[in-house]
């Protein structure tokens, strides 16, 4: 593991306390009285059955996550520290069914029993506006890391944001590097997650404005050094009719320009979603419709390292908010069209309070890769008339009470099914998650 970055931004901190030294100790506010430690206990089963011989995935994992975040010294100019520590535990994970992201693979081709990682983050107030320095998790349009396997994805390098005007918030970025869920060091690429090409440096601008209680607009931009410029626009309005009832309608937008040495090829692909919602009571139906329009993918942040046996390869972030990215795909090909039909339901108002359902149903097609360049990273993935479906279903259940308060349990299902010109094929994928936060201080 790395730990010269983290140690930096350790002693960076370390270094400036001694100067608020009578701040730290003081009553009220500050960077003791409002720091917290949390552990999250993540147990996840994970399965993904793959047809027409393809190899299947499948382990058992324990994660232990724990989060500190101190408060800022008083004052004007405050300063304070973020740190994290993970650990992944293999439970069960046979070596022909490796590949799930979870956990590492060795030389031998055997999963990892156990691995770790460490960092922090050096973060300054100044108002209502915070930066920090150093290695953490983020999530917007254009630059998100996830939280979908075992250990959290993270991103080192520099991020603003500022709510110095009401409804307003601003945010803004430099990153030079990112981990995976299996990337132990804290100096991970990052890639174009499709097109599997690398960018030293990624920098974003944007922010979100609440036009009206209802009504929020939002706006960014970001460069990817040498793989392309992509800008992002949404609009998102609630209406709640009355007690009972509310309405919804969001309107999302991607452009995506190659920039510089366009190491993912030429790039011109606009990418658009309506996504419109009923909620009656506990029962939400919603219409998701979608577009891409480009010769290429609509393609977006992947972090990690990818080793000289291909292992441990890079992972998708987070940075796609698409209204039909569903469990599996995320009905992104090029000239892809698709619909969404989904169903929500809480059962607190039937005596089951924290027990909620949901059920999805996405059919994309038209994928049109004839017109890819032969010789560049998206060649080879489509063919001319791609077309798929997938149907989600997902039972979750939160514990409202008690000392186990929080501790969540989440069963997702999904059923992905395609032609040879959509690329992915059919599979299977099952995921049993157990999420059990405690609060330390």
């Amino acid at each position: 593991m790395n730990h010269t970055r983290t140690t930096v931004l350790l002693l960076a901190g370390a270094c400036a306390l001694p100067s608020f030294a009578a701040q730290l100790t003081a009553p009220g506010n500050g960077f003791i009285a409002d720091s917290g430690v949390e552990v999250l206990l993540r147990n996840s089963y994970f399965n993904r059955s793959k047809e027409d011989g393809r190899r299947d995935a499948r382990d058992w994992t324990q994660g232990v996550l724990g989060q500190y975040s101190s408060g800022f010294t008083e004052g004007a100019f405050g300063v304070g520290v973020d740190a994290f520590a993970y650990l992944g535990l293999k439970l069960d994970a046979p070596a022909d069914k490796s590949g799930t992201g979870n956990l590492p693979v060795h030389d031998d081709g055997q999963p990892a029993d156990n691995y770790s990682k460490a960092g922090a983050a050096l973060k300054l107030r100044m108002s209502n506006s915070i930066l920090k320095v150093g290695e953490q998790r983020l999530e917007n349009p254009v630059f998100g890391v996830s939280h979908f396997r075992i250990v959290p994805q993270t991103a080192t390098g520099l991020s603003l944001i500022s709510r110095e005007v009401e409804g307003l918030e601003v945010q803004a970025g430099h990153f030079t590097s990112a981990t995976s869920p299996v990337t132990t060091n804290a100096d991970g690429d990052l890639w174009a997650v499709m097109a599997g090409v690398t960018t030293p440096t990624a920098d974003y601008l944007g922010g979100s404005y609440q036009l009206a209680p209802d009504l929020t607009v939002s706006l960014y931009g970001s460069r990817f050094e040498d793989l392309w410029n992509q800008y992002y626009a949404s609009l998102e309005s609630r209406i709640d009719v009355d007690a009972l009832n509310q309405f919804g309608l969001g309107l999302t937008a991607y452009r995506t320009l190659d920039e510089g040495r366009a190491k993912a090829g030429e790039i011109n692909n606009s990418s658009v979603g309506l996504s419109t919602f009923w909620r009656h009571g506990a029962h939400r139906w919603l219409l998701g419709l979608q577009k891409i329009d480009g010769d290429t993918p609509f393609d977006y942040l992947g972090v990690g390292d990818k080793d000289r046996n291909g292992r441990n390869g890079n992972d998708q972030g987070s940075s796609i908010q698409l209204p039909n990215a569903a469990q599996f795909s995320d009905f992104n090909g090029p000239q892809e069209k698709s619909w969404q039909v989904r169903y929500d339901l809480s059962l607190a108002p039937y005596g089951m309070p924290g027990l909620t359902f949901m059920s999805r149903y996405v059919r994309g097609w038209g994928i049109d890769g004839s017109r890819i360049a032969a010789t560049g990273p998206y060649s080879g993935r489509y063919g001319d008339d791609g077309k798929h479906h997938e149907t989600n279903l997902e039972v979750r259940y939160v514990v409202q009470s008690g000392p186990a308060k929080g501790l969540s349990v989440r069963a997702r299902q999904a059923w992905h099914r395609a032609n040879g010109d959509q690329g992915s094929g059919d599979l299977d994928d099952f995921r049993l998650i157990t999420d059990y936060p405690i609060d330390i201080l």
